[in-house]
């Protein structure tokens, strides 16, 4: 049986059929249509249909597909979404109206948790907690190879709480389109890393140039990095102290940066409450597939 998996980002839908042994068929790519609802289901399904096509019907058992967002338990609408046109919709509802298999949705950070759990870097640990560190901050718990959403599902959610234990020039925080102030996601999203730089050497350059810049010795970019781990640390930290994973695997454009995942290793002990630290952290074997992979095993083989 094949499970096809979707992954919407804010810009890019990425598309695939995943065996029942972690084959992939047909991986498609297209640019999200920003913006505009009815194109982006539209899309969807055209993508679904090209990753299918020549298989027998009978053969399909689901489509997962993994959102920037979550549906709300109370009214099956997309809420927190940072792509904010599929807010209030029925994305549910007139997916399966488009698709004629079985379609289930969840947020994208849940999606690649679940994947790094099942044959990636989490693979074999009982509770893994997987961080999304790039245009946005997400994250999703695993335990014992299952999603925990949470009776609000909210479970993993960590980006829209306040940055812990923060400095005097990190309160009371920048907006958040969230509407609240000092979510982690304004520290800790690639364009926040981006602001820090800006504000330290007066330049807007990727995190990529970010890193290059620091390893060639830039002190603007280092003491960037170096306040952005830092911050990291913190905000893991709260995370640990609640849940107590037994290991962080991190995804992301941000997570790229090895000198950020090194940095928060080396300070969340200082801010976890306890006399010893064995998490580890621990980059996706995946890479940005690992939502995708992870949405199509929202689809349970019997």
């Amino acid at each position: 049986m094949w499970r096809v998996g979707v992954d919407l980002g804010g810009t890019k839908i990425e598309a695939l059929a995943l065996s029942s042994d972690g084959e992939e068929r047909a991986r498609l790519r297209m640019a999200t249509p920003r913006g505009d609802y009815e194109a982006t289901l539209d899309a969807i399904a055209a993508l679904v249909a090209r990753c299918v096509d020549g298989l027998p019907p009978s053969d399909i058992a689901g489509v997962g597909v993994g959102i920037p967002g979550s549906l709300s338990p109370a009214t099956g609408l997309v809420r927190n979404a940072n792509s904010t046109w599929l807010n209030g919709k029925p994305l549910h509802r007139d997916l399966q109206a488009r698709l004629p298999w079985r379609c289930v949705v969840e947020n994208d950070a849940n999606c690649f948790a679940l994947s790094e759990a099942a044959d990636g870097a989490g693979a074999g640990y009982r509770t893994v907690f997987g961080v999304i560190i790039g245009t946005g901050v997400g994250g999703g718990i695993v335990i014992e190879g299952r999603s925990h959403l949470g009776l609000n599902a909210l479970g993993g959610e960590w980006g829209h709480n306040a940055l812990p234990w923060p400095d005097a020039d990190e309160w009371p925080g920048e907006p958040c389109y969230c509407g609240k102030r000092g979510c982690i996601e304004t520290f800790l999203s690639g364009p926040a890393l981006q602001r820090q730089y800006a504000a330290l050497s007066g330049e807007t350059v990727k995190a990529k140039t970010i890193s290059v810049r620091a390893e060639a010795g830039e002190a603007a970019a280092i003491a960037a990095l170096e306040t952005y781990s830092r911050r990291l640390a913190k905000a893991l930290a709260s995370v640990v102290n609640i849940l107590d994973p037994d290991v962080i695997v991190f995804g992301g454009g941000v997570s790229n940066i090895d000198a950020v995942i090194t940095g928060a290793a080396h300070r969340l002990p200082d801010w976890a409450f306890s006399d010893s630290f064995a998490t580890q952290l621990l980059k996706n074997r995946w890479g940005d597939s690992s939502g995708v992979r992870g949405a199509a095993r929202l689809i349970i083989l019997g």
